[in-house]
């Protein structure tokens, strides 16, 4: 979901973003899968999946140095959504531009590029006083780039071409071209999550359909037990009444289910989402929620009157614009109502699955 809403705040440091970027990088990726046959020409298998493992280390590396230093490269500014933060959005591309338009040498261990789009367009995404500021960041992440000094002032593209390496660990430059193929080739757009690099997204890149059993268990790893417990019996049940579950990124990751049985058409994971009955959703704004779409509560309203007064006040409140609704500032109130997944949540279990039950059509 776009976070814009029409009104201007002030973002949150770099650093807090950092941290929150961090946790949704795929802490369990496996080291067994077969990749779609475009990714074949890159290099082995075994190359591209390890290289996609460095890749995520690398991403934690890039984290931890958001954290520390991030402030000399991003300040806080105005705006209409708090988690566009240009020069993140520029990294992105500057990193699929090295991966998508380099190629890798005989030995694997370096990126010979002739072009970087976003420095070398003519309206180049990265202004040409910016560039190098960029390659200065990923060389303190542990990037080499031959053939160029990092302390001038303006980028120029050496003759022939530019020679990347990683020495930290040379196979991440396989994950690093795979995933720029598959942002480039195979993502789809969602709202702002155009191309995200960032997210280590490399179930695209899988011949076969992910789990999305284990896409969840992925998602809430840093929860305590019970929690994630919680959170996969919820999964487990509606996917047995017949929901359809489907997963998008944007600023946020939604798991949305729907009941689409009766469609009359295949639906598209934006499909999925904008049928939602209810998702649980992890944003830097909210942290980790249970967001329902309720729409039946008049047909059960005896029901709610036996549930915990926190989930009656929630109900009885309803969903909408909060401005329209409270005549308050926005706070995501269109999304549907909103729970934290948290031990209170977890106590009211019965009452949550009574809830949905009874927003699910009957098969």
């Amino acid at each position: 979901m776009n976070m814009s809403h029409g009104e201007t705040v002030i973002q949150k440091p770099i650093n807090e973003y950092a941290v929150y970027l961090k946790s949704l990088l795929p802490a369990n990726i496996p080291d067994t899968y077969a990749l779609k046959p475009m990714f074949k020409n890159i290099s082995s298998e075994e190359n591209i999946r390890n290289g996609v493992i460095a890749f995520r280390d690398f991403m934690y590396l890039f984290c931890d140095r958001l954290i520390s230093d991030g402030h000399l490269y991003a300040k806080p500014q105005k705006t209409k959504n708090q988690l566009d933060y240009p020069f993140l959005k520029n990294m992105n591309h500057l990193l699929i531009d090295i991966g998508y338009n380099g190629s890798l040498n005989e030995s694997g261990e370096s990126l010979l590029i002739s072009e970087i789009p976003s420095f070398t367009d003519i309206k180049p995404k990265i202004p040409a006083s910016k560039q190098m500021e960029y390659l200065r960041f990923l060389a303190l992440c542990g990037f080499v780039f031959t053939g160029i000094d990092l302390d001038v002032k303006t980028f120029h593209m050496p003759d022939g071409f530019l020679k990347i390496s990683y020495p930290n660990a040379p196979v991440m430059l396989a994950g690093l071209k795979a995933l720029s193929m598959a942002a480039v080739e195979l993502w789809v757009r969602f709202y702002n999550n155009a191309n995200d690099l960032f997210r280590c997204d490399y179930r695209v890149m899988k011949a076969e359909d992910t789990d999305l059993l284990d896409v969840l268990k992925d998602m809430i790893y840093l929860l305590p037990e019970n929690i994630q417990r919680f959170a996969l019996e919820l999964h487990k049940r509606y996917i047995d009444k017949e929901m359809t579950c489907a997963v998008i990124n944007d600023t946020a990751t939604h798991f949305a289910y729907a009941y689409t049985k009766n469609s009359r058409r295949p639906l598209s994971p934006r499909d999925i989402y904008s049928r939602r009955i209810w998702e649980f959703e992890v944003s830097m704004k909210y942290g980790y929620c249970i967001v329902v779409r309720s729409k039946n509560t008049d047909k059960y309203a005896d029901l709610i009157k036996t549930f915990p007064l926190f989930l009656r006040e929630k109900i009885a409140a309803g969903y909408g614009c909060d401005r329209k609704l409270r005549n308050e500032p926005c706070q995501g109130g269109c999304q549907g109502i909103r729970i934290p997944l948290n031990d209170s949540t977890v106590a009211m279990k019965r009452d949550i699955e009574l809830w949905l039950d009874h927003e699910v059509p009957s098969s």
